[in-house]
């Protein structure tokens, strides 16, 4: 127990924010940065691959749904050593490992968020679509006013499920040499060589408050989607009901 209060003791700056500022940040705040990223650039992504995946043009559905089965079949490490040799071909100078981990996880998240995505839609209620074409509206202008805010709203604590998820993945930007905090504990262990077991406990469980405390936080808003449900249901019949109509007990 005094052996990992001393590890923390010595290195907590470096866990925390990796060599910098004379250095990369890394470190738990490259990993908190790197997931919030990911999952912000990929959201747009995954409402397009959505929309492309529900519409009815054969089009963008067929292709859009091979993409997404492509990505959500092959391991992340793939896909991460895919960016890592495709993008300098790409774009014809290298990349820093920030940028290519960055690159995976926005392709990678925006993957599987788009299923969230679809899921969320296709949950509503279809007389919801149809009232707003009734109406006038497009169907991606009635998908965009009418369906995509209440669906959002509904997949707030799935978006916040993937984010824990992406947390866990920026573990494999280690191979790319991305400075995260899985580097970091590994620099730790290297300097001091008699200590893996205390430097990747203290990592283990670092990981664990983190995500237990996000997905703790992805149940609360599970639970408060739920009752806002189950309030609206409780509702309706009422707001149904004629001027001064008086309920029998």
């Amino acid at each position: 127990m005094i052996d990992l209060f001393n590890i923390l003791r010595d290195n907590w700056l470096l866990l925390l924010v990796g060599q910098y500022p004379n250095g990369p940040m890394g470190g738990i705040v490259c990993t908190l940065v790197l997931s919030v990223l990911g999952i912000v650039l990929a959201f747009p992504l995954s409402v397009l691959l959505a929309l492309a995946r529900l519409s009815p043009w054969r089009v963008l559905r067929w292709p859009t749904t091979g993409l997404v089965y492509v990505v959500r079949g092959v391991p992340l490490l793939m896909v991460i050593l895919w960016v890592y040799f495709l993008v300098p071909l790409l774009i014809g100078r290298n990349v820093s490992g920030f940028t290519t981990m960055l690159c995976t996880l926005v392709i990678y998240e925006g993957a599987y968020l788009s299923e969230v995505v679809r899921a969320g839609i296709q949950a509503l209620p279809k007389g919801q679509l149809e009232a707003a074409r009734a109406l006038g509206n497009s169907y991606l202008g009635a998908m965009w006013s009418v369906i995509l805010p209440q669906a959002l709203y509904n997949m707030l604590p799935s978006l916040l499920s993937q984010f824990v998820s992406a947390i866990k993945e920026t573990t494999l930007g280690y191979v790319i040499n991305v400075q995260e905090l899985t580097f970091a504990a590994n620099q730790i262990n290297n300097q001091l060589l008699t200590k893996p077991f205390h430097v990747f406990f203290i990592l283990a469980v670092t990981y664990y408050v983190v995500c237990y405390s996000l997905t703790q936080l992805a149940q609360w808003l599970e639970r408060r989607v739920a009752r806002k449900r189950r309030g609206q249901l409780g509702t309706a019949p009422a707001a149904l009901q004629p001027a001064g109509a008086t309920v029998e007990s």
